[in-house]
């Protein structure tokens, strides 16, 4: 597991070190550096993927994500032409890298690397790594298809877009961790648990996912539950938006092992408070078990969510670390800060920085005229 990761120099975090755990729950207003601290393990990743990171440097565009040139990733305020982070594993493993920023390249040469040879099983390194960007594949007729994807790299795609594929080639195989599945799901397979955890969202609901060989392309299709058996068959253009947005990130951590690395972006979009809470729980369950998660959200009833799975011993407050990032409008730097609120066993929050995920509360006081 990835424990901690300092960073200097890099877009808004001119010099943070943040302390991870199995659950990394990352909130803050827009524009305050939460997405920067995903990009730079991203970054780090399509580097080692594409052989350059310990040889060229940083490449600032590829699989990941794509965010220019260097003038893009050095922090405005930065002291020298330099970023650095540093990395630090469980098994006592640590890296760190520094590299020069040439403004005008998207390959970012490497200064420094220690040590030279690094154990390239740890996790970021590991092939089991996978991200969810925020904007994820919408409801349409077809989905695309690609065998590397889902056999060799085991990813549904950043945005989710081969989450159909995925579906259709191990729906049917059981779960790899058995700490996930759901006590309501009719059996241990994937697709069996997918359906039960989906139906804490939309009751009842059972998908369905096929290979098109003639056209290259995955369909899904969707039924509920009725008091008469299941309704017929029905695209995802033709049901609720949030059932298709919500499906990879359920399939990906459903599809996880105690190991793996998972990064998502906003997993509550388009979800009732409910379905939001219900979403904290596996997610929860998958990093109590051993599965690592770093989390970007915007919803409060994520976090109480969380808090309620802590309170109820599905995770321990030792495998919990929140992070509230906010920027100072009046600072002379663009630069951010970053607040850790710490949880107890009681699911209760030691501080509440203004602006953590607070808005619930502040409405209702103005409500109740305090």
């Amino acid at each position: 597991m990835l424990e901690s990761i300092t960073i200097k120099n890099f877009k808004a975090l001119k010099d943070v070190e943040l302390i991870l755990s199995n659950l990394t729950v990352i909130a803050g207003i827009n524009n305050s550096g939460k997405s920067s601290l995903i990009q730079i393990l991203l970054l780090i990743r399509q580097s080692f993927e594409q052989n350059t990171l310990a040889k060229d440097g940083l490449l600032l565009n590829g699989r990941f994500i794509n965010i220019g040139n260097g003038r893009d990733a050095l922090s405005i305020d930065a002291e020298n032409d330099a970023f650095f982070v540093s990395l630090h594993w469980e098994n006592k493993e640590r890296l760190e890298l520094e590299f020069a920023c040439r403004n005008k390249s998207n390959l970012q040469p490497l200064k420094r690397i220690e040590p030279e040879k690094f154990n390239q099983a740890n996790i970021l390194f590991a092939p089991r790594i996978q991200y969810l960007a925020a904007q994820r594949t919408d409801s349409k007729d077809v989905f695309p298809v690609s065998d590397y994807d889902i056999n060799t790299l085991h990813s549904l795609g950043n945005h989710g877009q081969y989450t159909a594929h995925f579906i259709a080639e191990y729906g049917a195989k059981p779960l790899k961790n058995s700490d996930l599945q759901h006590e309501k799901a009719r059996s241990k397979t994937l697709l069996a648990n997918i359906d039960a955890w989906l139906s804490e969202i939309s009751p009842g609901v059972k998908v369905t996912a096929n290979v098109i060989p003639e056209i290259n392309q995955a369909s899904l299709l969707y039924e509920f539950a009725t008091s008469y058996g299941y309704t017929e068959k029905f695209r995802p253009v033709n049901v609720g938006f949030g059932l298709t947005y919500i499906l990879p990130v359920v399939t990906a951590i459903l599809a996880s092992k105690p190991g793996d690395l998972i990064i998502i972006e906003n997993p509550e979009a388009h979800l009732h408070p409910a379905g939001q809470s219900a979403i904290a729980a596996l997610i929860c369950l998958a990093a109590q078990s051993g599965v690592q998660l770093i989390i970007e959200t915007h919803s409060d009833h994520f976090l109480n969510g969380v808090r309620v799975e802590v309170k109820n011993n599905k995770i321990s407050p030792e495998n919990v670390s929140l992070f509230y990032f906010s920027r100072d409008a009046d600072s002379k730097e663009h630069a951010i800060e970053i607040t850790q609120p710490f949880i107890n066993a009681d699911g209760k929050i030691d501080e509440w920085p203004k602006g953590f995920l607070d808005e619930w509360d502040n409405n209702l006081n103005k409500l109740l005229d305090f």
